[in-house]
C-alpha cells in the first residue's frame, strides 16, 4: 500500500468519524457507538499497515534512477518525452484515416472501396517493411552518406535509460521506431491519390512496397540518417524538421512520375477543355482534412524528438497558424480565380499550409513566419491545381500541387524566415529538395513504366467506366444506391 492510498484510507476513516459524531447528538446512543468503534477500528487498521510495499516500490524506483547515470536528474523528462513520442505517433497514424477519408470524398462512389483498400495496404506494408528494411536503413549509423542497406529492426531496443539517444533524443529505440514508422507509409498514400480511379490494384501494390520500403528510406537517410546532406548550405547542413521534402515532395514527385505514365481519366478532358469530375462526398473530404490537420500535430510536434515545452509549444502555434493562412488564402484565390467558393480547393489550402509549415515549424516566428509561409502555399496550391489541370496533368485530389509545389516551397522558406541565424541558405536548400524530388521522380518512372510494360498499370476503359469497386474488388461501397457517375 502506498503512502497516497494510506493517506486516503486515513482521511476517510477521520472523515466517517467526524461525522459520526456531529450526527451523535441527533441519534440515539446505542446506534451512534457501533458506528464510531468501526471508524476507530479502521484508523488503527491504516496506521498499521506494513511498509513493505511502500519500501519495495521505493527500491525499485531508486534502482531505475540509478541506472540513468549522468542523466538521473531528468529520468522524469525522459519518461514525459516517451510518452509524448508514442503519442505523436498515434496522431500520426490517424493521418491515414484522414488521407482515406479525403481522397474517397473526392473521388467518385463506384472507386470507394478501391481507394480504402489502397490505405489501408499502405499503412499494413508500411510497417512491416520499416521493421524489416526501412528503419536501419533510413537511420544506418556511419555509412558513405547514400546508400547502406539495413537489416531488421534490432531486439536491444527495449531500454528505460538514457542510452539510445541521450537527452536531446528523448525516447527508446522502440519509440523511435514507431514514430519513424508512422510516416514511412505517407509518401506511398501520397501517390495513391494522384493515381486514383484508373490504376490497377495489384501492379500499383507492387510499386507501393517498393517505394516505401527502398526508395523512402534511402533517400531520408541523405538527410535524417546523417547522409550528404550535412553538408550543404556551407557546412550547415540541410534544414527540413519535419519531411516538407523527405516526406512530401518526395511523395509528390513520385505521384507526378505515375501520373505521367498512367495518363488522365477518361473524359476528364475534351476538346482542350478540363471537364470537373467531381467527388461523391465533400462531407468526407473535409472530415479528413480535419483528421490530418489534428494528426500534423503530433507529426511536427512529434519531430521535436522530446517533450521540451518551448519548441513543441512553438511548434504547435505555427503548425496550427500555418494551416489556417493556408486555407483563408486560398479561399480568397480560388473565389477571384473561379468567381465561386470552392471547398475543396480550402480544403487543400489548408493542407498546402501544413505542408509549407512542416520543415521550418521550429525556426520561425509564429507572427509574421507562419502566417506568410502558410498564406503562400494556399495560393500557391490554388495556381498549381489549375496549372496542372492546362497540361493535362490529372490528379483527383490534388495531391502533386499540395505535397509536390508547397513541399518546395516550404524547404525555401527555412532560408527566407529563419529567425535562429542557423545559416540555411536558398542554394543549399534548393539543392537539397531538388536531389529528393529527381529521385523520387526517376525511381517512380522507372519502376512504373516497368510496371506498364510487364504487367499493364492501368484498368480497361470498361473497368474504369464502371468503377473499380466491381472491377478490382467485385464489391461496392453502397450496395443500396445505384451510382449517378458512370463517366
Amino acid at each position: 500500500m502506498t503512502k497516497l492510498m494510506k493517506n486516503i484510507g486515513l482521511a476517510v476513516a477521520i472523515g466517517a468519524m467526524t461525522w459520526c459524531l456531529a450526527a451523535a447528538p441527533n441519534a440515539l446512543a446505542q446506534d451512534a457507538a457501533p458506528v464510531v468503534e468501526a471508524a476507530v477500528e479502521a484508523v488503527a487498521e491504516v496506521a498499521a499497515a506494513p511498509e513493505a510495499e511502500v519500501d519495495e516500490n521505493k527500491a525499485a524506483y531508486e534502482e531505475l534512477l540509478a541506472a540513468q547515470g549522468d542523466n538521473a536528474y531528468a529520468f522524469d523528462f525522459f519518461t514525459t518525452s516517451m510518452l509524448w513520442t508514442v503519442i505523436a505517433a498515434a496522431m500520426v497514424f490517424i493521418m491515414h484515416l484522414g488521407f482515406a477519408t479525403l481522397e474517397t470524398g473526392l473521388t467518385q462512389s463506384k472507386n470507394t472501396v478501391n481507394i480504402l483498400f489502397k490505405n489501408v495496404f499502405i499503412i499494413c506494408i508500411g510497417l512491416l517493411t520499416y521493421a524489416v528494411i526501412g528503419f536501419n536503413t533510413h537511420y544506418p549509423g556511419d555509412f558513405n552518406g547514400w546508400f547502406s542497406l539495413g537489416g531488421p529492426l534490432g531486439e536491444g531496443n527495449v531500454d528505460d535509460t538514457f542510452g539510445y539517444g541521450g537527452v536531446a533524443l528523448c525516447m527508446t529505440g522502440y519509440g523511435d521506431f514507431i514514430f519513424q514508422a508512422m510516416f514511412a507509409a505517407t509518401a506511398a498514400t501520397i501517390v495513391s491519390g494522384a493515381v486514383a480511379e484508373r490504376v490497377k490494384l495489384l501492379p500499383f501494390l507492387i510499386f507501393a512496397t517498393l517505394l516505401v520500403g527502398i526508395a523512402y528510406p534511402v533517400v531520408g537517410s541523405w538527410h535524417w540518417g546523417g547522409g550528404w546532406m550535412g553538408s550543404l548550405s556551407g557546412g550547415n547542413g540541410f534544414k527540413d524538421f519535419a519531411g516538407s521534402a523527405v516526406v512530401h515532395a518526395f511523395g509528390g514527385f513520385a505521384a507526378l512520375a505515375c501520373v505521367i505514365v498512367l495518363g488522365p481519366r477518361a473524359g476528364k478532358y475534351i476538346e482542350g477543355k478540363v471537364r470537373p469530375i467531381p467527388g461523391h462526398n465533400m462531407a468526407l473530404a473535409t472530415i479528413g482534412t480535419l483528421l490530418l490537420w489534428f494528426g500534423w500535430f503530433g507529426f511536427n510536434g512529434g519531430s521535436v524528438l522530446s517533450a521540451a515545452p518551448g519548441p513543441v509549444g512553438l511548434v504547435f502555434v505555427t503548425t496550427a497558424l500555418a494551416a489556417a493562412a493556408g486555407g483563408l488564402t486560398s479561399i480568397i484565390t480560388s473565389w477571384v480565380l473561379l468567381k465561386k467558393p470552392d471547398l475543396s480547393m480550402a480544403l487543400n489550402g489548408i493542407l498546402a499550409g501544413l505542408v509549407g509549415i512542416t520543415a521550418n515549424a521550429d525556426i520561425v516566428s509564429p507572427l509574421p513566419g507562419s502566417l506568410i509561409i502558410g498564406g503562400v502555399a494556399g495560393v500557391l496550391v490554388v495556381l498549381a491545381v489549375l496549372f496542372f489541370d492546362k497540361i493535362k496533368i490529372d490528379d483527383p485530389v490534388g495531391a502533386i500541387s499540395v505535397h509536390g509545389v508547397c513541399g518546395v516551397w516550404g524547404i525555401l522558406a527555412c532560408a527566407l524566415f529563419d529567425t535562429t541565424d542557423s545559416g540555411y541558405t536558398l542554394v543549399g536548400q534548393l539543392i537539397g529538395v531538388g536531389a529528393v524530388g529527381i529521385a523520387a521522380f526517376v525511381f517512380s518512372i522507372v519502376v512504373f513504366g516497368i510496371l506498364k510494360v510487364t504487367t499493364g498499370v492501368r484498368v480497361s476503359a470498361e473497368e474504369e467506366s464502371e468503377g473499380l469497386d466491381l472491377g478490382e474488388h467485385g464489391q461496392e461501397a453502397y450496395p443500396d444506391f445505384q451510382s449517378n457517375t458512370k463517366g
